[in-house]
């Protein structure tokens, strides 16, 4: 559920004010509300360190990343290792370590770059020859002309008597060729400008660049004990330039300065404790209307799993908003099992959560929440995947003889009425929650209106695509539905008012409602798509030779890599699909924008 909130504001004397910013840190349940764009010296400087630090780091991370355990690493880790033991007898300075790391990361993309350059040249020049420009140069200044030009075949008797062609190669009906003389002359071809180094220069250079960028990747590697070290240092300056920020939206007012902010309302008696004991003026009122109050959720913690998505989509529901954590959950879930549809897929999904809890629960201990959420996912998987009867794949296995507990759900024209009927009550539940929320007013009306005509929408559905008979109460539920939306939508005194408000709402959302309950049938199709992949691979799997070998190894390879793919499409289509019908669909209907601003309170 969403938290009631409190606005605060706490007056201080303007002398005390660090102190008391970081006694409202040590409390943490503040969140600062920025009455202006926090900004000052010490802000621009935190900031321009920050810069350097995280750009040292990354360089330091794609430096390890491309290293990976090649013995010039092994041995770069030993001087690195060394490097840290000295480190306590030689004075940090992050400063001149950062800019040393980002200027030598600069110097080996510059030649990284030329190396690139003068491959292309390599690949330009190597069809004329191997040849020295320098050494044509000499023949010049002694009148001896040689000049490379690029000419139709057709035209190569235009040059002058006394001059000597030379043809290199032909590329389609075009010549390079070296003309030689003794003298200058004038011609209408463009003469081909000579690079500025001879092939055999150009990979003496690339040679000589490559051993130099070695060099720097190994001077590189030397500071990798210096990460953890940054580290620390980025997150003291985080916490330096959120304490400046707060220092500095405080507006002074001679003597006095001032802080805005909100608290969750059972945190009103520990603030006002610290105000009490510090000696500040305090005053905590009722946010107003048109304020951006920050939003907090709590759950139980069996609710709270979800978090890890909604925090992986970066989505807050505005604070007057509803709390769709249970139902997202519950939907979530439903979606993923018939998206993947098939519990050997599951399967898999739940032996690598289990081996990545195992490996990194007691490293990231706060991540359980995370774990936890994909159980429950990969059960669900499961035991769709068990209904259906499909373990990578569905073929082989109703050949074994294998009967799926529910044998309906394997025909499309059932599966795709299932699809529209929890389309048709995911939106229902959505509506419903919205009228409870506005009664006692009569606009509540207005929402089950709408549930009438989710309901007609999905009985159009069933009769437009599944060749369904539309049943005899349908129309009396698009009529009572269409009544009470274009009476209830905007209720008035001035019953033309309503009727106009109401009557513009049902024109901009009658045929949305309809698609919606239709795009439901996303689901139907991703799962039909994965369990038919699966079959093709073990189809061509099982057709392969006469099992010698060669052919058993090519059974398995088509075996692992179909399946595998399949393993790794499932999930993107979890994220497309799955969470879209809850974002967008499902959230539409009941009003929820995600345009909330994150509680985060100003703390250790």
């Amino acid at each position: 559920m969403i938290v009631r909130m409190k606005k605060v504001g706490l007056i201080m004397q303007a002398k005390e004010t660090q102190a008391a910013i970081k006694s409202l840190r040590s409390l943490g349940v503040v969140h600062v509300e920025y009455t202006q764009v926090p900004k000052n010296k010490d802000i621009n400087r935190i900031h321009d360190e920050l810069s350097l630090i995280n750009q040292a780091l990354e360089i330091l991370l794609k430096t390890e990343f491309s290293c990976g355990c090649e013995g010039s690493f092994n041995q770069s880790a030993i001087g690195a290792k060394r490097n840290l033991a000295l480190e306590e007898q030689i004075s940090f300075d992050k400063e001149t370590t950062a800019k040393h790391i980002i200027d030598t990361w600069k110097r080996i993309d510059h030649l990284q770059e030329f190396s690139k350059y003068l491959y292309s040249k390599i690949k330009e020049w190597e069809p004329w020859g191997r040849f020295d420009p320098e050494t044509i140069k000499v023949l010049t200044k002694k009148n001896i002309y040689l000049r490379l030009f690029q000419v139709p075949i057709k035209e190569l008797k235009i040059f002058p008597l006394d001059t000597h062609v030379n043809v290199i190669f032909t590329k389609g009906n075009i010549a390079s060729c070296a003309v030689l003389s003794n003298r200058k002359f004038e011609t209408a071809f463009k003469e081909v400008e000579l690079p500025k180094m001879g092939i055999l220069q150009m990979q003496e250079r690339i040679t000589e660049d490559w051993r130099i960028i070695e060099s720097l990747n190994d001077n590189l590697r030397t500071f990798f004990p210096y990460q953890v070290k940054f580290l620390d240092i980025k997150k003291s300056l985080g916490k330096e330039l959120e304490f400046q920020e707060v220092l500095s939206t405080m507006t002074q007012a001679k003597v006095l300065t001032y802080l805005c902010g909100f608290i969750p309302f059972d945190s009103q008696k520990e603030l006002i404790s610290l105000a009490k004991k510090q000696g500040w003026g305090i005053l905590i009122t009722e946010p107003a209307e048109d304020e951006a109050v920050p939003t907090l959720i709590r759950n139980p913690k069996w609710i709270s799993i979800i978090t890890p998505i909604f925090r992986l989509l970066e989505i807050t529901p505005g604070y007057k908003e509803l709390d769709i954590s249970l139902l997202f959950l519950i939907f979530f879930s439903l979606f993923f099992g018939i998206l993947i549809g098939d519990a050997g897929y599951g399967t898999a999904y739940l032996l690598i959560t289990f081996l990545a809890h195992k490996k990194l629960g007691k490293k990231y201990p706060g991540a359980s929440k995370d774990f936890f959420l994909f159980y429950i996912l990969s059960f669900c998987a499961i035991i769709w995947g068990i209904l259906i009867g499909s373990f990578f794949g569905q073929e082989w296995l109703a050949k074994t003889g294998f009967k799926p507990l529910i044998p309906a759900l394997n025909n499309a024209k059932n599966i795709q009425a299932f699809c529209f009927f929890i389309g048709a009550l995911h939106l229902t539940i959505a509506h419903s929650w919205r009228a409870i929320l506005k009664l006692p007013s009569l606009a509540a009306l207005a929402d089950i209106g709408w549930v009438f005509v989710l309901w007609t929408a999905f009985f159009f559905a069933k009769l437009l695509i599944l060749s369904d008979s539309l049943p005899f109460y349908g129309q009396w539920f698009l009529i009572a539905g269409v009544i009470l939306v274009v009476f209830f939508t905007n209720p008035q005194k001035n019953i033309l008012k309503s009727v106009g408000a109401g009557l513009g709402n049902l024109a901009l959302n009658l045929m949305n409602n309809f698609t919606d309950v239709v795009s439901y049938v996303r689901l139907f199709a991703v799962g039909l798509a994965s369990v038919a992949i699966a079959d093709t691979f073990n189809n061509m799997a099982s057709s392969i030779g006469n099992g010698n070998i060669l052919a058993i190894l090519a059974s398995i390879f088509i075996v692992v890599a179909g399946h595998g793919l399949n393993l790794i499409l499932g999930p993107m289509s979890v994220l497309v699909h799955g969470i879209r019908l809850n974002v967008l669909e499902f959230s539409g209907h009941a009003g929820v924008t995600w345009s909330g601003i994150a509680y985060k309170p100003f703390k250790e």
